[in-house]
């Protein structure tokens, strides 16, 4: 039976590793797809083996992006193993890889083989720098955050370039490639025809700046870092209350009007320094002492409850237990139990009318489902029953 889920029936062969390739296909996974992992017999994915953090069934960092998979151990050195990887790629409707260039074509499973063997196949190539000049250089998250620029931009102003608390480009890498796999399966459900879809990190971080790319071909400057604040934008940033940073977000004048009146500030808006965004960004340095002043005299809490019932955008700065704990608060669901022993995990944020989000499995154990899809591939006609996983402690 159909998960009844966007994506139910649709077979992707996994080839990638690590981090953006196993995001985008646990994303489709979620979605409804069946997703097939091919590994490396013996060792695995890389992350298999990347920790602390460890969890009672294996790394949490592999675990993170490797859900609701099935797990099929292949040497591509062999043979045999080859022409299984073959038939799987026949038999699938998407591939993802993102081997160094030429990897695969030593195994005849390169873009324009993989699409001999099956025409209407969306292959999606993930790399760091993209198939041209750089298609050499790996491509590493953080050197790329580095190259990027977005290092240059994060971080206090008066600090050194610093990278985000997380693998950022890979994710974005990841959710550019599930976009393109969904668009190039919409276009060949109308015409029959697969495509190669190709992303890569520099790209995808280039194209995820978006006001600050902006402003840098609107000017010829480019940005500098201001650690919380918005070059555009005051306040929009932390400011110092009695115990604690409250984050404050005032998107207009009129809201603006409405900050100052919270804070006894009467009067403020009116100020010729304050009374506009442009002339509140000119004068921000006078601004914020006019308003930590007054913040400084009361905990970030108290603050948080007056002005969220003022219609202003706040909030404290959490820590990533306090944020799922808000979220829960909000009468959201930001996790689940995947079962199998598995830790619990983060749920995908989509939701479809009818169905909610997908049922999630334990993420595989090195070859879990080899036997399975080798016998699965031995008979065209027969399904894939529904993904689960024996993943036990250790």
């Amino acid at each position: 039976m159909g998960s009844g889920l966007p994506l139910d029936g649709i077979v992707v062969a996994d080839f990638s590793r690590v981090l953006a390739g196993p995001y985008a296909t646990m994303f489709l996974a979620d979605l409804g797809a069946t997703v097939i992992k091919v590994e490396r017999p013996g060792s695995g994915d890389d992350t298999r083996s990347w920790g602390p953090p460890w969890t009672e069934t294996g790394s949490s960092y592999f675990e993170s992006v490797n859900r609701s998979k099935r797990s099929i151990a292949l040497d591509l050195g062999d043979e045999q193993d080859r022409e299984t990887a073959r038939r799987l790629v026949a038999r699938a409707d998407v591939v993802v890889e993102n081997f160094r260039s030429g990897a695969l074509a030593r195994h005849g499973l390169d873009h324009d083989s993989a699409r001999a063997l099956n025409p209407g196949l969306i292959y999606t190539s993930i790399s760091g720098f993209g198939s041209e000049a750089g298609a050499d250089l790996p491509g590493y998250d953080f050197v790329v955050q580095a190259v990027g620029g977005l290092m240059s931009i994060t971080g206090e102003q008066d600090g050194p370039p610093t990278k985000v608390g997380v693998a950022l480009v890979d994710i974005l890498t990841g959710k550019d490639a599930a976009l393109g796999i969904l668009a190039a399966l919409r276009h060949r459900d109308a015409t029959g025809e697969g495509q190669h879809i190709e992303v890569n990190l520099l790209q995808s971080l280039l194209a995820s700046l978006a006001n600050q790319m902006s402003g840098l071909l609107t000017t010829g400057i480019p940005p500098e870092r201001m650690g919380n604040r918005h070059p555009s934008i005051a306040p929009y940033e932390t400011l110092r209350c009695e115990d604690a940073l409250l984050a404050v977000a005032v998107g207009n004048d009129a809201q603006f009007r409405r900050f100052a009146e919270v804070l006894g500030l009467v009067g403020l808006a009116d100020d010729e320094r304050f009374g506009t965004n442009a002339q509140r960004v000119a004068h921000r340095e006078d601004l914020v002492r006019r308003l930590e002043n007054v913040l400084g005299a009361r905990p970030a809490a108290d603050w948080q409850e007056r002005l969220q019932a003022a219609g202003i955008a706040c909030g404290q700065v959490n820590d990533l237990s306090r944020a799922v704990h808000h979220a829960e608060s909000l009468g959201l669901a930001p996790v689940v139990d995947p079962g199998g022993g598995a830790a619990m995990q983060v749920r995908m944020p989509i939701g479809f009318t009818g169905h909610g989000t997908a049922e999630v499995a334990a993420p595989p154990e090195l070859g879990e489902h080899t036997k399975e899809v080798l016998a699965w591939l031995e008979d065209p006609y027969s399904p894939l029953p529904p993904t689960t996983s024996r993943r036990t402690s250790r």
